[in-house]
C-alpha cells in the first residue's frame, strides 16, 4: 500500500511491514508488538502548534541507541556554516557539470559543497550541494543532524533505503529525507549526478496559494511516503553522522534500517515534477517566477523564505505584447540555479544539464544577448515550450561560494561575455 503526502503537517500516515506491528491504541504500550522498542523521532519541539508539529512513531527491532561512539571522520567537499573561506563577489557566476568520477564513489562521498548561508546552529539559511556519485552504498548509512535535505538527481535514479522504507527517485522527480533520518543509496543506473539543498531551517511545505484559490501548483495527493519494509541483518556496518558542519562515523552490529512499522507526519517524501499544474499570464507580460514554487521553508518574516524550491517545467508560451523569457532582473533574494534536462529559455548557450549558476542580491541578470535578440523579434504565436526542465534554489541570504566552487575549472571565467551584445538601442 502507498501513502500519500500531504505537505507533513496536521496528517497522520501509517504502514506496517508486518500485519499487527502497530500498536492499537497507544503509542508506547508496556510491551510492542512482536518484542519491537517503540521510538519516537521529532522533527520539531514538542509544544510546537498542532498544524506544525513533526514527528513519528517507529517500531523497531533494535533502538538507535545501540551503536559504539562516532569518531571524527574528513569532511571530503562537504562544507557548513559560516561559508567563510573566501570573500563572496558580487560577479554572476555559471558552472559547467562536475565530472562524474572515475574511481568508485557513493553517493555520500561525491558530495560537493558550491555555496550557503546563515547558521546551521541556529536554524536559519540553506547549503547548497551537487553530487556524482557511481557506487552504491551497501553497508554505509547516512544522516543529517544540522537539516532536511531536498536531493534533485539530474542523472541516473537513485534509490533511497530510509528507516521508514524506500523511494525510487528518477531524474524530473524530487524526494525530501528529514533532519536526522537514516538512510542508503543504491545507484541502480551506475553513474548519478545531480543537486541538494541542504535546508537548515523551517521544514519545506506547500505554499499558501492566495488568490489562485484552492488548486494549481503542486497538489497534495501527488507526495509519496515510504510503505515501511525492513532490514533485520547483523553484521558490521557503519553511520555517517553531520553533526555541527562536520562528519562523525559509527559502528554498530546490526542494520539501522530496522523499522518493521510506523505512523505520523515526519517521513521521507518524493515528487514528480511532471505533476506541476502551472499557473500563467494568458494576456500580457511575464509573471513572477514565485507562481511555478513548489515548495517553501517559511522565515520568520511574512513572504520572506528561508528557501523556495523552483522549477521551469515545459508549459505553454501564449502572452502578447510581451517579452516571453525572464526580463532583466535584480533581487532581494538570492538565486542559485540548476537545469535537469533541455534548455532554458533564457539563456542560448553555456547553461546545461548538470551545470549551475548563482545570482546573488542585487546582482543584474536575465537573459543573454542571442535569447534578447530573438524574443524581442520573433512572432508571438501560442508556442509550447517543451524539452526543458530548470530549478531554482531562491534563498533570503546571500549563498557564500566555497572555495571548491571559485576555484575548480569547471567555473565559467567568461560567464559575464554573454551579455556584453547588448548595445544601447536608445533613439534608433
Amino acid at each position: 500500500m502507498t501513502y500519500l503526502y500531504n505537505s507533513g503537517f496536521g496528517n497522520e500516515f501509517a504502514t506496517e511491514a508486518v500485519a499487527g506491528a502497530l500498536p492499537k491504541g497507544q503509542n508506547s504500550p508496556q510491551k510492542a508488538p512482536f518484542g519491537l522498542y517503540a521510538e519516537q523521532v521529532s522533527g520539531t519541539a514538542f509544544t510546537a502548534p498542532r498544524h506544525y508539529n513533526q514527528r513519528t512513531w517507529l517500531y523497531r527491532i533494535r533502538p538507535s541507541v545501540v551503536h559504539k561512539p562516532y569518531v571524527q571522520i574528513s569532511n571530503g567537499l562537504l562544507r557548513s556554516t559560516p561559508f567563510d573561506e573566501v570573500t563572496t563577489p558580487p560577479n554572476q557566476l555559471r558552472w559547467s557539470p562536475i565530472p562524474l568520477p572515475s574511481t568508485p564513489v557513493t553517493f555520500v562521498d561525491g558530495i560537493v559543497s558550491m555555496a550557503g548561508n546563515g547558521d546551521s546552529t541556529v536554524h536559519t539559511g540553506v547549503a547548497i550541494h551537487v553530487y556524482a556519485a557511481n557506487t552504491s552504498m551497501i553497508d554505509t548509512f547516512f544522516y543529517n543532524a544540522d537539516g532536511e535535505m531536498l536531493i534533485v538527481p539530474q542523472l541516473g535514479t537513485l534509490i533511497m533505503f530510509t528507516e521508514m522504507g524506500y523511494l525510487e527517485v528518477a531524474p524530473g522527480e524530487i524526494c525530501v529525507i528529514p533532519r536526522g533520518i537514516k538512510f542508503r543509496v543504491e545507484l541502480p543506473d551506475g553513474a548519478s549526478r545531480g543537486y541538494i539543498c541542504e535546508n537548515y531551517g523551517t521544514s519545506f511545505r506547500l505554499p499558501d496559494l492566495g488568490p489562485i484559490g484552492a488548486n494549481g501548483l503542486a497538489n497534495p495527493r501527488d507526495f509519496l511516503t515510504p510503505v515501511a519494509a525492513f532490514e533485520d541483518k547483523v553484521g558490521t556496518y557503519h553511520v555517517i553522522a553531520k553533526f555541527l558542519g562536520n562528519l562523525w562515523k559509527s559502528e554498530l552490529d546490526h542494520s539501522p534500517l530496522n523499522v518493521v512499522a510506523w505512523h505520523g507526519n515526519y517521513a521521507p517524501y518524493k515528487y514528480d515534477l511532471a505533476n506541476f499544474n502551472c499557473i500563467n499570464s494568458v494576456t500580457f507580460d511575464h509573471p513572477d517566477p514565485s507562481i511555478y514554487t513548489v515548495l517553501t521553508a517559511p522565515s520568520e518574516i511574512p513572504g520572506t523564505a528561508n528557501c523556495d524550491f523552483v522549477i521551469f517545467p515545459p508549459r505553454w508560451m501564449v502572452a502578447e505584447h510581451t517579452f516571453r523569457p525572464p526580463w532583466f532582473h535584480r533581487n532581494f533574494m538570492n538565486e542559485f540555479m540548476g537545469l535537469i534536462i533541455g534548455a532554458y529559455d533564457a539563456k542560448a548557450e553555456g547553461f546545461v544539464p548538470g551545470g549551475c549558476s548563482l545570482h546573488n542580491c542585487m546582482s543584474g541578470h536575465g537573459p543573454d544577448s542571442a535569447t534578447y535578440e530573438k524574443a524581442s523579434n520573433g512572432e508571438l504565436k501560442p508556442h509550447y515550450l517543451d524539452n526543458t526542465l530548470a530549478f531554482m534554489f531562491e534563498t533570503r541570504f546571500v549563498c557564500r561560494p566555497t572555495k571548491y566552487a571559485m576555484e575548480t575549472g569547471e567555473l565559467q571565467l567568461d560567464y559575464y561575455t554573454c551579455w556584453q551584445g547588448l548595445k544601447p538601442e536608445f533613439g534608433r
